[in-house]
């Protein structure tokens, strides 16, 4: 009897589902969503780069018009600019980014504080996550802020990376 309830009970422990594992830097299971704050006018221009996940992720982002559309453009610390992000709307500040190899990326503005100071970009993939300010330095309020979003958004913010 005892044999027969252990075989149970290890049968049991097997047909338990089996967790999911995180691809990026998000729970996938987790809630995300662009924001309804989103202005494309008041977006455009430069934006540095407060904090990312990625070990390179760029130094500034630039949210600019092109002769192909809208576009984001890349630089490095160096001030060395990829080629534009065209950037085709897919939804209120939702975008598909099409980089300069052809590859493609989803792009959401998940927050922008009232006065486009301070935003945060990611999408529901989860491959990335950025905080971008018009300032290299202060507003620590509107970054502590963008942090929470991030983790709101199911964001694994203890693998975040802040600039100094």
């Amino acid at each position: 009897m005892k044999r027969a309830l252990l075989a149970l009970i290890l049968l049991a422990g097997c047909a338990a589902p089996v967790p999911e594992v995180r691809q990026g830097y998000r729970d996938p299971a987790a809630l995300i969503g662009s924001t309804s704050r989103y202005d494309a006018g008041r977006f455009k221009g430069a934006w540095v780069m407060r904090g990312s996940f990625e070990a390179e992720a760029p130094a500034t982002v630039a949210f600019v018009d092109s002769t192909g559309g809208p576009a984001f453009q890349l630089c490095d610390e160096a001030g060395t600019c990829e080629g534009l992000w065209l950037a085709t709307p897919t939804g209120q500040g939702r975008f598909a980014l099409t980089r300069p190899d052809g590859s493609t990326r989803d792009l959401w503005v998940l927050w922008v504080d009232e006065g486009f100071r301070t935003a945060v970009i990611g999408n529901p993939a989860g491959d990335f996550g950025w905080i971008l300010d018009r300032a290299p330095k202060g507003g620590a309020d509107r970054i502590k802020a963008a942090q929470e979003i991030l983790d709101f958004n199911g964001y694994d913010i203890s693998q975040l990376r802040m600039r100094k």
